[in-house]
């Protein structure tokens, strides 16, 4: 705990540092800037104190005090002047000091009301520059050893000023000096605290912020493991109804086979004894043997399909021709398509994709099943009857399979959801919303991949894009 606190705080100081580092060179500029500008200044006093005696000479010295602040304002704005910046901060305050310090020799040494101007210098270091305690104290005895200097250099070739005069000034120096510290010591020690306490708040900000990207990314990463197990629920849901619905399938398709055994062998019975039906019964009989033959295969047909469909199957995927596919789905809903819907198929001829025949089944039947109940809810006028289109096509080792209806289509704002679990635009009741969940799972599975293109009242049409290879 204590090697933490340490630690942090060693941060926080020279964080600190370097923030003053670069605030000290904002300051300094601003110090030159003030010596430019209210250094000549000063000789408005000069001729109103010392008239024409010393006003041209105090005018040279102040101009070049001036000068010389602006070259150090100038250099401050380079990469060289820059890194010089520990010394150069020093010697703009001093600069002036010393200038007011060879004016005070010049005039009335230690009873020189010029005094008063570096007690200006002095409380400029303490209220412009931002120095550290150790640099104002310094500053201010230099300050003070330039009066001293001054005003003993004075005292050489001419007499002491009244006693209560040097006390005076002295007095005003020192206490000046004592203000400047005292006053530097609190503000340094103001500025320290309220950089450390933004410090802590910078700190503790981008620790929250990393804490709610956290959180972001782990409410995803929730998120989508919440949708794979819902997806992974659905799909145990429907291999569970696909198994029950298979083993209760067995029973039924293993009773209907018998019985339609019995009936092929009949058929066969009666073929042999068509030569003794008379001549001009001979074609009623062969026609109604063809009637009951065409629908025994028929009902053989159904049932191999629906042993297909509801045999737990592995994913393994194989060269499936397309018009089986189509034709195993159309068995299966051709209750509905009766008579109800004009069917139109377009497909190329021994087109094969590469896919599981079982799960590519389920697809149509979705697919086709969805278009049934589309087209139920658009009236249809001006001679247009419902219909669905099955075509195929093949290009560049792609072969395509869609599935089109003039239905009313599909709103904009649920195109971005339709492929989503549980997502329905069905009355309660009506459908799960998951037929395109699974038929888009199938898709991916097979290495392919479904897409959607329609337009509201006029059509909806789903492309199947599978590779022509495994």
């Amino acid at each position: 705990m204590d090697n933490s606190s340490s630690i942090s705080a060693e941060a926080i100081r020279r964080a600190f540092l370097g923030s003053e580092a670069q605030q000290r060179l904002g300051n300094t500029k601003v110090g030159c800037a003030l010596v430019v500008f209210l250094m000549p200044l000063g000789s408005l006093v000069d001729w109103f104190v010392f008239k024409k005696e010393f006003f041209w000479e105090f005018m040279q010295l102040r101009l070049i005090c001036s000068a010389i602040a602006a070259v150090i304002w100038a250099a401050l704005f380079t990469e060289s002047g820059k890194r010089q910046l520990g010394w150069l901060s020093k010697v703009v305050p001093l600069l002036p000091a010393a200038f007011l310090a060879l004016m005070i020799a010049r005039t009335e040494g230690f009873g020189s009301t010029y005094y008063a101007a570096i007690n200006l210098v002095l409380l400029a270091v303490g209220v412009v520059l931002h120095w550290s305690v150790l640099e104002s104290f310094l500053a201010v005895v230099f300050g003070l050893l330039m009066y001293i200097v001054a005003g003993v250099a004075h005292a050489r070739h001419s007499p002491l000023p009244p006693v209560e005069d040097m006390v005076t000034n002295f007095y005003f120096i020192a206490l000046m000096d004592i203000i400047v510290v005292v006053g530097t010591y609190f503000q340094y020690r103001s500025r320290s605290r309220e950089f450390a306490a933004k410090f802590e708040l910078d700190r503790n900000r981008k620790i929250l912020e990393m804490s709610n990207q956290k959180l972001d990314s782990q409410n995803k990463e929730l998120a989508d493991t919440i949708q794979k197990l819902t997806e992974a629920e659905s799909q145990l849901v429907q291999s569970e109804k696909m198994a029950s619905l298979g083993r209760m399938s067995a029973g039924i398709i293993h009773e209907i086979n018998n019985p339609l055994n019995f009936a092929t062998t009949g058929l066969f019975t009666l073929r042999k004894k068509a030569k003794h039906i008379a001549a001009e019964q001979q074609a009623d009989y062969e026609d109604t043997l063809k009637d009951v033959e065409d629908g025994i295969i028929r009902v053989k047909n159904i049932v191999s399909d629906l042993r297909m469909f509801t045999h737990p199957s592995s994913d393994d995927r194989d060269q499936v021709d397309a018009s089986e596919v189509v034709a195993s789905a159309m068995r299966f809903l051709s209750n509905e398509l009766k008579e109800k819907v004009k069917i139109e198929q377009k497909l190329v001829e021994h087109q094969t994709v590469c896919a599981n025949k079982n799960k590519l089944i389920h697809v149509f039947v979705n697919l086709i099943q969805n278009s049934l109940d589309a087209l139920r809810n658009k009236p249809f006028n001006n001679g247009e009857r419902p219909t669905i289109w099955i075509e195929g096509r093949v290009e560049n080792d792609l072969s395509y399979l869609i599935v089109r209806d003039n239905g009313p289509g599909i709103a904009s704002e649920h195109l971005d959801k339709i492929f989503d679990p549980f997502f329905t635009t069905k009355d309660v009741g009506e459908g799960m919303g998951l037929g395109l969940s699974i038929c888009y799972r199938i898709m991916h599975e097979s290495r392919g991949r479904i897409s959607v293109r329609t337009e509201v009242g006029k059509f909806c049409e789903f492309t199947l894009e599978f590779p022509t290879k495994a």
